[in-house]
């Protein structure tokens, strides 16, 4: 599975939901789905835009876990 951990880097950059999704044109309730890993899929100008203004990498914010090993909820 993909987490998105937007929120660290949110945290570590000190910028607020609100500021970044008016930094990068996404409304805040969709920048929030990503940020809570409801997203589906993310495009590549979303992640380039929000890459650029958090001065990050997309491996800072993508990580691959491989859930395989889970126990069933």
């Amino acid at each position: 599975m993909i987490i998105v951990n937007l929120d660290v880097m949110m945290a570590k950059r000190k910028i607020s939901l609100t500021e970044l999704a008016e930094r990068i044109d996404l409304t805040n309730a969709n920048l929030s789905i990503l940020k809570t890993n409801k997203a589906k899929a993310i495009r590549f100008s979303t992640l380039e835009a929000i890459c650029r203004e958090l001065q990050c990498q997309p491996g800072d914010i993508l990580e691959y876990r491989d859930d395989t090993n889970e126990e069933d909820s």
